[in-house]
């Protein structure tokens, strides 16, 4: 059960520390679109926690996994693909030097005004953006928000493949030609 949730755990996490990368070149500002590919970014590589689960049933055990073996598999995987995300995260802040929140502050404060907020609206939100720089300052604190960042598809990604998983019947094992 170790290497199977260690090997698919480093999968997921390198390829949604890869597709992050590649969602941030594509929109370097944000908005819908990085978020659509961020959270999209995710679910492609949290399919390994399914694979991952699927293969540990049909090899391992022989085409029966109950749920709780399944769920354990599952979060497994999903835990070490959320630090991966999270080190390449700080990966990214390190070899950026830590601008990230001054990009992000005035991508924010740009599109405020470009939507025609009020200056007393433009201000609310830069002192917004300052706690929030403040809260990012602090390592343990932007490590925790940026696993958070995974974490829904993290969580649910294990429990529907467990609930799919637990039934035999559900994608079988092909059987070995001879």
């Amino acid at each position: 059960m170790g290497r199977t949730i260690l090997v698919y755990g480093v999968i997921a996490g390198v390829t949604v520390a890869l597709l992050m990368r590649v969602a941030m070149a594509l929109f370097p500002e944000g908005g819908t679109g990085g978020m659509v590919a961020g959270f999209s970014s995710m679910i492609i590589a949290l399919t390994f926690v399914f694979i991952g689960m699927k293969r540990y049933r049909d090899v391992e055990l022989g085409g029966v996994i109950h749920f709780s073996k399944a769920l354990a598999v599952g979060f497994g995987i999903a835990a070490i693909a959320t630090v991966l995300y999270v080190a390449a995260w700080e990966l990214y802040l390190y070899f950026t030097n830590y601008t990230f929140m001054d990009e992000y502050t005035r991508i924010a404060l740009k599109q405020a005004k470009e939507a025609g907020k009020t200056v007393g609206e433009i201000a609310a939100l830069a002192k917004e953006m300052d706690g929030f720089k403040a809260l990012y300052a602090d390592p343990i604190s932007r490590m925790a928000v940026t696993a958070t960042e995974i974490s829904p598809v993290a969580i649910l990604m294990p429990l529907l493949s467990a609930t799919l998983l637990r039934n035999s019947q559900f994608m079988p094992a092909k059987a070995a030609i001879v």
